[in-house]
């Protein structure tokens, strides 16, 4: 148990501030430490640049750095553990040596256009830098780091532009339209739905915005709990600075370290604790935006409002396609009184399910709860260091005695729920009484805070394994959905199914890797979480495959009715499949939408495939070619 209890603004403070200007009680925190060695991320790959997961000449696998409980600690069952489930050589010795930087396509850029950025932009805001502008026209899907690895991409920004402030944007998009530029946004690049892949069709410059220097709290106000946050504040920065002040926001994706503010409006984001604090629309309370029609934004901000159709609803999902975001005023939340974790083991997947329903019908979810199928739990397994001392094997040999022989848990088919408790202490005890009697009601048997706690810091710690796998010859990435309850189990089996055709029918080496875990939970259904991977060595265009793979999981998600995407959004990736989730006359609506706010197509990210533009679904498009 953590007791994290904060002093909150008493009564007398609050009548105080009665009649008093809006401003009285608001804070302005100064700029905070920056440590820009230590806040380095690479260029090739997901995450900090002094941490990636190596293989050992022994065969054990090591993270490097120190960020991470699992870092710098050998891990002796993870590579054998994937040969095994690949039923695929991975080894120290078969490596698939990346390739980076790629050959990077030369910039396009008009004198005027750049003399005219250079009247207001200082020399360190502006890069025509090679490799600058190559990160800044990729995210993470498989696809994209693999082009970079090991093939290229064929159009990337011109140049890349840093605005330190709403002014700076508010110019740049003056400026872009008079030299007929196309602009788009850069917060973390941590999409995985090609969102930031250029047309090679785009003649104009492209500019990429990269709004990070934008990463100030200009304000906050902890009597009526909102914070306005300039929009490339990424979430370790948030959670940081508000915790100064005894303060959360509460929202914590798996991209929670290198992910912005704005990117998460952008995607419609959701969060692991989104049970307590709600998901990113749940948290906005109002927004500034630039766009090419002038700047979005009022004068006050209300805890809720009928104002007609707020402008600020169109950028929830937007990716790119209306405007920049530049700040947004959030609600706020005391720090909780106690943080604790837990974990349960059940006997299958869909006993994990139907427990899921009854926590959320009994109303006690914690801030987060979510069930792994049967192979991330061994995946999970596999991620722990190798045992020293006899007790320490001892004790392992008996928790294995215990859940399979005494419980008679069939590890093949086993399930296990990560739980964090949040909130006061009667609201913690009421929770984990309730989650715990009602688990134990579906054969669920309490498997420790540790374990809680250490799978939900497993999240940020492999998120570096696709990058792994990569330089191992296999390929693999995410993608997720939501589902009603009557159908989660369904699509589940639907999607696994499917998989295993596909890989059998495409007589792709060794066995696909597919697992899931549901991580959100709704009164009316559940998110689920899939990863899928195989072993590429020898295979022609492991990309085209895997891009495939998961479109036909997407069409199984579709008629299993699950929503084209929960978090992630749609991008480039998921185009084809927009004509199946909205009738003609609501992609005529969005398009005519577009027509109004940004006449002459200024902010060209081109994503949803509703705004005109053609969805890059060939080989061409996407950038892919043979490698030089």
């Amino acid at each position: 148990m953590v007791n994290r209890r904060r002093e909150t603004p008493s009564g007398s403070t609050l009548l105080s501030s009665r009649g008093a200007t809006p401003s009285s009680t608001r804070i302005v925190p100064g700029p905070a430490p920056r440590d820009e060695a230590r806040d380095e991320e690479r260029k090739d790959g997901w995450g900090f640049a002094d941490t990636r997961f190596v293989v050992k000449p022994s065969g054990s696998v090591v993270l490097t750095g120190t960020r991470y409980s699992i870092s710098n600690v050998e891990l002796p069952s993870l590579l054998p553990w994937m040969s095994a489930t690949l039923a695929a050589p991975l080894s120290y010795e078969n490596r698939n040596e990346p390739h980076y930087p790629p050959r990077i396509p030369d910039a396009r850029v008009a004198s005027e256009l750049l003399a005219a950025l250079r009247g207001f932009l200082s020399d360190d805001q502006i890069s025509q830098d090679p490799l600058v502008r190559l990160r800044r026209g990729h995210g993470h899907t498989g696809a994209e780091i693999w082009a970079i690895r090991y093939e290229r991409l064929e159009r990337v920004p011109d140049l890349v532009v840093f605005p330190a402030s709403h002014d700076d944007v508010v110019r740049l998009t003056e400026v872009a339209k008079q030299h007929g530029a196309c602009l788009v946004p850069f917060g973390g690049g941590t999409n995985v739905t090609d969102a930031l892949r250029l047309s090679i069709h785009e003649e104009r410059t492209v500019i990429a915005v990269d709004m990070r220097r934008m990463n100030r709290i200009l304000w906050l106000d902890p009597v009526n709990r909102m914070a306005c946050i300039e929009a490339g504040a990424t979430g370790r920065h948030i959670v940081a600075e508000l915790e100064k002040h005894g303060l959360t926001m509460g929202h914590e994706p798996d991209s929670l370290e290198f992910s912005t503010l704005g990117g998460w409006i952008a995607t419609n984001a959701s969060g692991m604790k989104k049970n307590r604090y709600g998901n990113i629309e749940d948290l906005v309370l109002d927004m500034q935006v630039v766009t090419a029609r002038g700047v979005v934004e009022r004068p006050h901000v209300a805890p809720r409002e009928s104002v007609g159709a707020n402008p600020k609803n169109c950028m929830f999902g937007s990716e790119g396609n209306y405007g920049i975001v530049t700040s947004a005023v959030v609600k706020l939340f005391p720090l909780p009184e106690v943080q604790r974790y837990g974990s349960v083991i059940f006997p299958d997947l869909a006993r994990g399910l139907a427990f899921l329903y009854d926590l959320q019908a009994a109303g006690a979810l914690p801030a987060s709860v979510r069930v792994m199928d049967n192979t991330q739990f061994h995946f999970g397994q596999a991620l722990k260091p190798k045992k020293s001392g006899l007790l320490a094997r001892v004790k392992s040999q008996a928790e294995k005695l215990v859940v399979t022989r005494i419980k008679g848990f069939d590890p093949h088919q086993l399930a296990v729920a990560t739980l964090v408790f949040e909130g006061t202490k009667e609201e913690v005890d009421f929770q984990e009484k309730t989650l715990y009697r009602i688990a134990a009601q579906h054969g669920g048997m309490k498997a420790g805070a540790a374990n809680g706690e250490r799978g939900y810091q497993l999240t940020f710690g492999i998120a570096y394994i696709r990058d792994l796998t990569f330089e191992h010859w296999a390929i693999a990435e995410s993608f997720e959905t939501s589902v009603p309850w009557s159908r989660a189990l369904e699509l589940y089996d639907r999607v696994r199914q499917r998989i295993l055709r596909e890989h059998e029918q495409r007589r792709l080496p060794g066995k696909p890797f597919f697992t899931g875990r549901i991580t959100q939970v709704y009164p009316t259904g559940v998110c689920i979480y899939f990863y899928l991977g195989f072993y590429a060595k020898g295979v022609d265009d492991p990309v085209r495959h895997y891009a495939e793979m998961e479109h036909a999981a997407r069409e199984e998600i579709l008629a299993a009715g699950g929503s084209l995407s929960h978090h992630h959004g749609i991008g480039k990736i998921r185009q084809d499949f927009v004509k199946d989730i909205y009738s003609d006359g609501a992609r005529a609506f969005m398009q005519q939408v577009k027509q109004a706010v940004d006449p002459d197509n200024l902010f060209g990210a081109a994503n949803h495939g509703v705004l005109g533009e053609v969805a890059l679904s060939s080989a061409e498009e996407q950038g892919r070619a043979p490698s030089p």
